[in-house]
């Protein structure tokens, strides 16, 4: 029992962090202008919704009961991000830096999760399958901020 708790306990982090990266994708939608980045930020938030539900599922799994709301970090971070973007002359380059902030302390976190071996081999697959996605829009981030720069 204590194994599922511990497992759940670290799966209801990575769900928070989730939902905190799926609210901070929305509110960004709202803070750039370019159709291709407002795009690009409307996958992100499907993608972090859908990486939610299945952590939810996996909680869920182990008996235990899923966070339902983000942090409080998490709603500072995307107030900051707002008054950022409100008094940069680049706002969109702004919003992109916050994102791959933000990218890359996701990549951390599965990483870290990842480096534990006593999880089953299905959520190994699930956490690096997510882990992988989160590469990937950090490439497109970098990408992003190039192209506008």
């Amino acid at each position: 029992m204590k194994y599922d708790k511990e497992i759940s306990d670290k799966l209801n982090e990575l769900l928070v962090k989730n939902y905190d990266a799926e609210k901070g994708y929305i509110n960004a939608i709202s803070e750039v202008d370019n159709v291709s980045v407002k795009n690009f930020f409307k996958n992100m938030a499907e993608q972090r919704s859908k990486f939610a539900r299945q952590l939810r599922t996996e909680i869920i799994t182990y008996g235990e009961i899923p966070e339902d709301s983000g942090s409080f970090k998490g709603t500072m971070h995307r107030n900051w991000m707002s008054l950022r973007a409100t008094f940069s002359s680049n706002s969109e380059e702004t919003i992109l830096e916050e994102a791959l902030r933000g990218e890359k302390a996701s990549l951390d976190e599965y990483n870290e999760l990842l480096s534990n071996n006593n999880f089953p081999s299905r959520l190994i697959e699930l956490l690096r399958e997510q882990r992988n996605s989160i590469e990937a829009a950090i490439s497109s981030v970098k990408l992003y901020e190039e192209v506008l720069s």
